[in-house]
């Protein structure tokens, strides 16, 4: 018995091989086509764009295009050649420097405390500290009797002072609470004590500062929309996104002057009938994954009201997946989802249209 040679065809083999490698490049193709042609990817040109151009200090009016975004356009080169001396040249020497003998900056890790000369400059207007490791703010800050702006965003700050002027920032620090005493600055006409994580409540006190128009209270762990804020009769803004809201009180509508309220990132499974008899109110934004009722009145409002139901939230999306390896804490992705939220806020609230490729992300925006 003779043996069995078996032959392959190997040219077969090679053209099916080749086939499969083919059909595999066509739908490498596509699917690269379909991603550079989404709306997710243009969203994500857009708000790199935009968020470049803010940071050069470029308006509004140079990249948008008809109230849309033209990323086509290389406004970041034009403008950056053509505005910096312009912009340099704003102010005279002489009235930067008057300016800024008012005020006092200080950032840095190397600063654990502040300086002891700073007690002998109560003439400052403006506190500018930040990125530092500072935990404390030391009692000789009553001493400044025209002390208007405290900004003390991104330190290691536990305790908060109450002698201030119209702006308090303590945004991003270690806070977990408010002291009443913060109800006697009459005068403070924005709060922000956004990023902290750990402020569950605001003291009643608070109810005293009728001539507040911007509270934001974002990334910390409130249930619900403090009593004090609801009393705040001149408020216009409101961020209580990323908190553990369910719901929202049914008396929100007291907030008549209110403009634009941020709810994305909790827990509310419906919205209040209320907010429809809210007259000034132009921006409402809320995540909406959680959301089984929404009055109807408000998807069909004739106010103006602009209504952003972010069923699959573009930050985390787009935000998140791009700086995983260099977001390192909770709160460093917090900051960097508000930048990009800022960005996109401020660019819808020109808008006089609804962006046409919003509802393919599963991001519903009706006028």
């Amino acid at each position: 018995m003779g043996h069995q040679v078996i032959i392959f065809d190997f040219s077969v083999i090679r053209g099916l091989w080749e086939t499969r490698v083919k059909k595999n490049k066509e739908r490498q193709r596509k699917e690269k086509e379909r991603l550079e042609k989404s709306a997710l990817e243009k969203i994500k040109q857009e708000w790199n764009l935009i968020l470049e151009c803010r940071k050069k200090g470029i308006p509004q009016s140079k990249y948008l295009k008809n109230g849309f975004v033209d990323t086509n356009e290389k406004t970041l080169d034009t403008y950056g050649k053509n505005s910096q001396p312009q912009k340099r040249h704003a102010l005279s020497d002489e009235e930067n420097k008057e300016r800024n003998k008012f005020i006092f900056q200080l950032s840095g890790e190397q600063w654990t405390e502040l300086p002891d000369s700073l007690k002998d400059q109560i003439c400052l207007k403006e506190w500018h500290v930040y990125n530092t490791l500072i935990q404390t703010i030391p009692a000789y800050i009553a001493l400044f009797q025209d002390l208007r702006i405290l900004e003390l965003s991104k330190n290691q700050i536990t305790h908060l002072p109450v002698e201030i002027g119209k702006v308090l920032n303590v945004s991003f620090n270690n806070l977990k609470s408010v002291p009443p005493e913060l109800g006697d600055c009459e005068n403070l006409e924005k709060l922000d004590l956004s990023g902290n994580m750990e402020i569950t409540e605001l003291p009643f006190e608070l109810s005293n500062l009728k001539q507040v128009t911007t509270v934001d209270v974002s990334a910390n762990k409130f249930h619900s929309i403090p009593i004090c804020v609801l009393r705040m009769s001149n408020l216009q803004w409101l961020d209580i996104s990323n908190n553990n809201l369910k719901d929202l009180p049914e008396d929100i509508d007291r907030l008549d002057q209110l403009q634009t309220l941020l709810l994305q990132k909790n827990k509310l499974t419906y919205l209040p009938r209320a907010l429809v008899n809210m007259p000034k109110l132009s921006l409402l934004v809320v995540s909406g994954d959680d959301l089984v009722e929404v009055p109807t009145a408000i998807c069909e409002s004739t106010t103006g009201l602009k209504f952003v139901s972010l069923k699959k939230s573009p930050v985390e999306t787009i935000v998140c997946e791009d700086t995983e390896e260099i977001i390192e804490s909770e709160r460093e992705r917090e900051q960097v989802e508000k930048e990009f939220m800022k960005a996109y806020i401020e660019d819808l609230k020109e808008r006089e249209s609804t962006p046409s490729y919003t509802t393919k992300v599963l991001l519903s925006l009706q006028l």
